[in-house]
């Protein structure tokens, strides 16, 4: 599903950005200074805007240098001061958007050989950042790198990176993104200004599954939402992949339990099973752990975001028995799930091993 997210938006081409207002102030602030930090490291959950930030700070910074601030090349209005908006018709954003801006460098996973795309960035992909950023801005004002993301990089390509960190140009920026800082190199955090967007509300999801998804109906759009955590991102490939459909077939064979019902669970494990469904698969044993999580979190009492329905249907499972049945089952659930592929285990069967150690949790 990573890679589905990483389709989906195309950051680089979007001129929407909504539910991190804080983040892009302090931004705007760190530009209006006249003092802004030459490395950022802007951090938070997979598919809640992060890239879309980078590319949206980065087009509001080229358009503040040389002639395409002043207009006279491209005859452009500069955005407001109290925002980094850049309209979708401004020349910087289409330039921008197709990668074709001579003060822009994207450090990304490339396509091999093979022509599918790597699954690292390598040492390759990041040398040339060092020289790219010592070079005088072609328009005048700033040179800008984005790396999206630094997840990706292999252990040789982090150094390189480090490297260019600790001998910074004058009007240079590299805005790094990360979906989890804290695997990177310590000595690369310490380098960048710490910028970390928070989960978005589901309200905030919903309305924005209705911009990218109109076909969508409101339910099935907050339901997503729910299912998102926080991530339009995240939502939107599940939309994509069918995860809706999936999360409601899963739930019909939860509502049963403790009392399995073996058809539709077959009928489940048939459909997860069969050639083709791999994405599938993946899909649906992502929404279990994460059905599961919740069920925990009410279990001790967390009070995470559930509906009215499930929280009934999880208290009932739970049954003032105590959480240890459940921690149990979720660390088997998870051994076995990270072996489904390792070790080529048949998908339908994966399935109802999950399903039988889930009765097994929920006998009185």
């Amino acid at each position: 599903m990573n890679d589905e997210i990483d389709d989906i938006l195309q950051p680089r081409e979007n001129p929407h950005f909504q539910g991190h207002d804080e983040a892009e102030k302090t931004l705007l602030d760190a530009f209006g200074s006249g003092r802004l930090p030459h490395a950022w490291l802007i951090s938070g959950p997979r598919g809640v805007g992060k890239a879309t930030l980078a590319f949206r700070f980065a087009r509001y910074v080229l358009a503040q240098g040389g002639e395409a601030a002043s207009g006279g090349l491209f005859g452009d209005a500069l955005p407001p001061p109290e925002s980094l908006h850049l309209d979708a018709g401004n020349a910087v954003f289409h330039r921008v958007a197709a990668a074709g801006h001579a003060d822009l460098l994207t450090v990304e996973r490339r396509i091999g050989d093979n022509a599918k795309r790597r699954t690292e960035i390598v040492v390759d992909d990041v040398r040339a950042v060092g020289g790219f950023l010592h070079l005088t801005p072609a328009e005048g004002g700033w040179r800008v790198v984005v790396v999206d993301s630094a997840d990706d990089m292999n252990r040789h390509a982090a150094n390189v990176l480090l490297k260019v960190l600790e001998e910074p140009s004058s009007k240079s920026l590299l805005l790094v993104v990360s979906h989890n800082p804290g695997r990177l190199l310590a000595t690369i955090r310490s380098r960048c200004r710490r910028l970390t967007l928070k989960p978005l509300g589901d309200g905030q999801v919903a309305e924005l599954l209705g911009r990218y998804r109109p076909d969508l109906e409101a339910d099935d759009a907050r339901d997503l939402a729910r299912l998102g955590e926080g991530s339009i991102g995240r939502a939107l490939a599940l939309a994509n992949e069918g995860g809706l459909d999936l999360y409601h077939g899963l739930m019909t064979v939860v509502e049963g339990l403790p009392v399995i019902d073996v058809a539709a669970l077959h009928a489940l494990g048939d459909r997860l099973g069969r050639p083709g469904a791999e994405d599938a698969f993946r899909t649906a044993t992502q929404i279990l752990q994460w059905w599961l999580g919740r069920l925990i979190l009410v279990g001790a009492q967390a009070n995470p975001p559930v509906e009215d329905r499930e929280l009934e249907r999880m208290k009932r499972l739970l049954g003032g028995r105590g959480l240890d049945p459940w921690l149990e089952v979720w660390e088997k659930i998870t051994r076995l799930l990270a072996r489904a592929e390792s070790a080529n285990l048949s998908p339908k069967q994966v399935v109802l091993n999950v399903f039988f150690a889930l009765e097994n949790a929920a006998r009185p």
